[in-house]
C-alpha cells in the first residue's frame, strides 16, 4: 500500500506554490506525445517548464558572435543598452529589467550584476549546443533570483573529431576570427574555442561623441567531456576573456583620452535638435549657454574587464536514483574609466550543488542543497579626483535546501510537480521560494503549461543601476529586504508537422524594487546616493504569440507579436519599453544555398511614462534647449544572411544588420541636459548603430 504522506505533501506545496524545475535542476526529462519540433519559432522543448530553444544552427544563422546577439531580436527575449557610451547592455526577458534575468552554463549560475553588464558580450556562442530560454514565471529550482527567467547555455558535445575555422570582415573596422577544435575519443572528448573581435566606434550624428562603444575583444575557452569515471558522467569547462572598450571620443588611445581633460574637441551643433553653437549647449533654466571645457576624457568611458572562469558538472545513476554535482568559479575584474572618474572593481563567485533525485512509487522525489557566494571590492576616484574605496561593496552568502515532488495524473495527460526551496542570506535572512507547475496535453499536438509561485533576488548597489553613483563619495543604505517577485504563466502551445505555434500570457509583480537615488547631498555638501526599496511595486504583464509554419521542405516561415503593460512608480522602470513588437522572419535552404531574414516592428515607447519625476514632468532636453519627444517612433529594422557551401570543407557567407539604417540618432540624440544644464547618457529608444555589412569565409574538416 502507498503512503498517503508524499501525495499530501504534494497537494500541500501546490496550495502553496512550487518552485519552478527547467532543464537546469535535475528533474526527469518528460517525453511530450508527439514531436514538438524544438528547433522552430513557436516551438517548446519537452519540459514540463515552458522551455524555448535556439539550436546551433539558429544562432549561426543569426549572425551572433555572443550571447547577447543570439538572443536580442527574438519574441519576448530583447537585449537593451542602457548607456549610449560605454553601451552596457542586459538581457531582458518579458521586458522585466535585466538584472532579473539569470544566466546559466550547463545548469551552472556564475553570473552576477557585476559580471553581467560588460560579461555578457564576452560570452562566445561558438562551441555551443543549443540556449534554452524559460522566461515568465520566475525562479528554476536552483535560481530564485531569476524573477524574469533564465537563459542557459548548454555546451556542445561532439560525437567526432572537428575543426572549424571562420574569418569575417564588416564595415566601421569590424574584424573577427574563430576557431572551434574538437577531438573525441572513446568515452569522451576535448574541445578548445578561440575567438578575436574588434569594432571601431561609431558616431551616427556627427558630432564628435560616439552611440556604439568600440571594443577589442579576445576569449578562449577549453571543455572535457568525460562518460565515464566511476559511474559518473562529467562535463566542464574552462573560460577565459580580456575585453577593452571605449565610448564618447573616437579611437582608442586610451592614456592619450585620459589625459586630455581640457578644452573642447567636440561639436555641439551637429546632430538632432543640436545646439546653436559648437562650443557648448543651453541651459533651459534660463536660456543662457553653457560651454564644455573636460576635454576628450569628460565624454568618454574606457572600460577594461578580464575574467577567468571554471564550472562542471557530474552525475552517476544508482538504479531508479541520480545524484548531481556541481560548482562553479570565478574572477571578475573591472579596470574603467567614467567620464573623468575611476572604477577598479574584483569580484570572486563561487557556487557548489549536490542533489538527490529518486522514485518512490509513483512520485519522482527530488531534494538537494546549494551554496552561493559573491564577494565585490572597489576602489577609484570622483570627477574631481577624490578617492573613494568599497563604496559598492559586498559580500554575500547564501546556502539552501530545496525539495520537489513531481508525478503525471490521468494516464500521463496531466504533469505536475510542486517545491519548495529555503534560503538563508547572510543579510535578508531567510527567504522562502514556493513554486507550482502543471503541464496538461489536450491531445498529442495540444499542450497547456501553468505555473505559478514566488522568487527573490538580494539586491546590490553596484553602479551600473545608475551611472550617478560614480561621482558620488559614500552610500547610504537604507534597503533591508530582498527583491520579491510573484509570478504566473500560463502557455497553450500546437505543435505538428508543419506548424508550431504558442501563445502566452505572463503575469509578474516585484515588491521592494531597489532603487538608487544619486542626487543626495548631505549637511556639509557632499554628494552621496541612497540605497533604498520603492514602497508600491512594479508590475508587467505580457501576451505574445510566436509561429512558424513549413511551407515548403526548403522554406520555413514564421511570425510573431507581443503587447506589454507596465504599471510602476516614477524613478523605478527608468529605460523606455515599447508596449508592443511584431516579428516575421524566413528561412531558406535548398542544398548549397541557405538564406535567412528577420524584420522587426518595435511599437512607440511612452518616454514620459518612464523617464518622468513625481510630477509626471519628463525634465529632459535637447542641446539647443527643446524638451525632448514624450513619445518615440515606432520604426522596423531587417536583418538578412546568405550562405553558400563551396564544397564540404568551405563556405562563403554575407548579411546585413539593420538594412533599413535605421539610427535614433537622425532622429533624436541619446545624450541629453536637465533644466540646469547638467548632461546624462541614457535617453535611448531606438538602434544605436546603422547599417552593419558583413562577409566571411568558414573552413570545416
Amino acid at each position: 500500500m502507498k503512503s498517503p504522506a508524499l501525495p499530501l505533501l504534494t497537494l500541500a506545496l501546490c496550495s502553496a506554490f512550487g518552485v519552478q524545475a527547467q532543464e537546469t535542476s535535475v528533474l526527469p526529462k518528460v517525453t511530450v506525445q508527439s514531436s514538438q519540433g524544438v528547433m522552430r519559432p513557436g516551438a517548446l522543448r519537452s519540459d514540463l517548464v515552458k522551455t524555448e530553444t535556439l539550436s546551433e544552427t539558429v544562432i549561426e544563422r543569426s549572425g551572433a558572435t555572443n550571447i547577447n546577439e543570439a538572443l536580442d531580436k527574438n519574441p519576448g527575449i530583447s537585449v537593451q543598452v542602457e548607456c549610449s557610451i560605454c553601451n552596457v547592455r542586459n538581457v531582458l526577458l518579458n521586458n522585466l529589467p535585466g538584472r532579473y534575468t539569470t544566466l546559466l552554463i550547463d545548469g551552472v549560475p556564475i553570473y552576477s550584476s557585476v559580471s553581467s553588464a560588460y560579461g555578457l558580450d564576452s560570452i562566445n556562442v561558438h562551441g555551443v549546443e543549443r540556449i534554452d530560454v524559460a522566461r515568465g514565471a520566475g525562479a528554476s529550482l536552483i535560481a530564485p533570483e531569476a524573477l524574469a527567467g533564465t537563459v542557459n547555455i548548454v555546451s556542445k558535445r561532439p560525437k567526432a573529431n572537428e575543426t572549424a575555422l571562420r574569418l569575417q570582415l564588416g564595415n566601421f573596422g569590424s574584424r573577427q576570427g574563430d576557431a572551434f577544435v574538437a577531438r573525441a575519443f572513446d568515452g569522451g572528448a576535448l574541445t578548445a574555442t578561440l575567438n578575436y573581435n574588434k569594432h571601431d566606434a561609431v558616431d551616427g550624428d556627427g558630432n564628435g561623441i560616439s552611440e556604439y562603444t568600440g571594443f577589442d575583444r579576445k576569449m578562449g575557452g577549453l571543455g572535457f567531456f568525460v562518460d565515464d569515471v566511476g559511474g559518473f558522467k562529467l562535463r566542464g569547462r574552462l573560460d577565459l576573456v580580456n575585453e577593452k572598450r571605449s565610448g564618447g571620443v573616437l579611437g582608442d588611445d586610451y592614456a592619450a583620452i585620459k589625459a586630455s581633460v581640457k578644452g573642447n574637441p567636440f561639436d555641439w551643433s551637429k546632430g538632432a535638435q543640436g545646439s546653436p553653437s559648437k562650443a557648448g549647449w543651453i541651459k533651459p533654466a534660463d536660456g543662457s549657454l553653457l560651454a564644455y571645457d573636460d576635454g576628450r576624457g569628460g565624454f568618454s568611458e574606457i572600460i577594461f574587464t578580464d575574467r577567468v572562469q571554471f564550472l562542471g558538472t557530474a552525475e552517476k545513476q544508482f538504479g531508479d536514483s541520480r545524484l548531481r554535482l556541481a560548482f562553479g568559479a570565478a574572477q571578475h575584474k573591472q579596470d574603467s574609466y567614467y567620464e573623468l572618474s575611476t572604477y577598479i572593481g574584483e569580484q570572486k563567485q563561487y557556487y557548489g550543488e549536490a542533489s538527490w533525485q529518486t522514485l518512490v512509487g509513483e512520485w519522482t522525489l527530488t531534494g538537494g542543497a546549494n551554496y552561493r557566494f559573491e564577494d565585490l571590492k572597489s576602489h577609484g576616484s570622483t570627477a574631481d579626483g577624490s578617492p573613494v574605496i568599497g563604496i559598492d561593496d559586498y559580500k554575500y552568502k547564501t546556502p539552501a535546501v530545496f525539495a520537489q515532488a513531481y508525478r503525471t495524473f490521468f494516464d500521463d495527460a496531466l504533469e505536475l510537480n510542486a517545491s519548495v526551496r529555503y534560503d538563508r542570506h547572510n543579510i535578508f535572512g531567510g527567504i522562502s521560494s514556493p513554486r507550482i507547475n502543471a503541464l496538461y496535453h489536450h491531445t498529442p499536438q495540444l499542450s497547456s503549461r501553468f505555473s505559478a509561485g514566488r522568487g527573490f533576488r538580494a539586491p546590490t548597489s553596484f553602479f551600473e543601476q545608475d551611472h550617478g553613483i560614480l561621482d558620488t563619495l559614500y552610500i547610504v543604505r537604507e534597503i533591508d529586504r530582498p527583491e520579491i517577485s510573484t509570478n504566473f504563466s500560463y502557455a497553450l502551445s500546437h505543435a505538428s508537422d508543419r506548424l508550431a505555434v504558442t501563445g502566452s500570457y505572463n503575469y509578474n509583480r516585484i515588491s521592494n524594487f531597489a532603487l538608487l537615488d544619486s542626487g543626495q547631498v548631505d549637511a556639509s555638501g557632499r554628494p552621496y546616493t541612497l540605497f533604498t526599496s520603492a514602497d508600491k511595486p512594479v508590475t508587467v504583464q505580457g501576451l505574445d504569440v510566436n509561429m512558424s509554419y513549413l511551407l515548403t521542405p526548403a522554406l520555413t516561415v514564421a511570425a510573431a507579436g507581443e503587447l506589454f503593460h507596465y504599471k510602476f512608480p516614477p524613478g523605478t522602470l527608468v529605460f523606455a519599453r515599447p508596449q508592443a513588437k511584431a516579428y516575421l522572419s524566413m528561412d531558406y535552404e535548398q542544398g548549397p544555398l541557405d538564406i535567412t531574414a528577420k524584420l522587426v516592428w518595435t511599437g512607440p515607447m511612452n518616454l514620459r511614462k518612464f523617464h518622468a519625476d513625481d510630477s509626471g514632468v519628463q525634465e529632459r532636453y535637447n542641446f539647443d534647449g527643446s524638451r525632448k519627444r514624450d513619445k518615440s517612433p515606432g520604426f522596423v529594422t531587417l536583418d538578412v544572411r546568405g550562405e553558400y557551401a563551396v564544397s564540404k570543407i568551405v563556405s562563403l557567407y554575407a548579411g546585413a544588420d539593420n538594412l533599413t539604417d535605421y539610427k535614433q540618432s537622425d532622429k533624436e540624440s541619446s545624450l541629453f541636459v536637465d533644466a540646469e544644464g547638467a548632461p546624462d547618457v541614457t535617453h535611448l529608444w531606438g538602434p544605436n548603430r546603422g547599417r552593419y555589412v558583413y562577409a566571411g569565409v568558414k573552413l570545416s574538416f
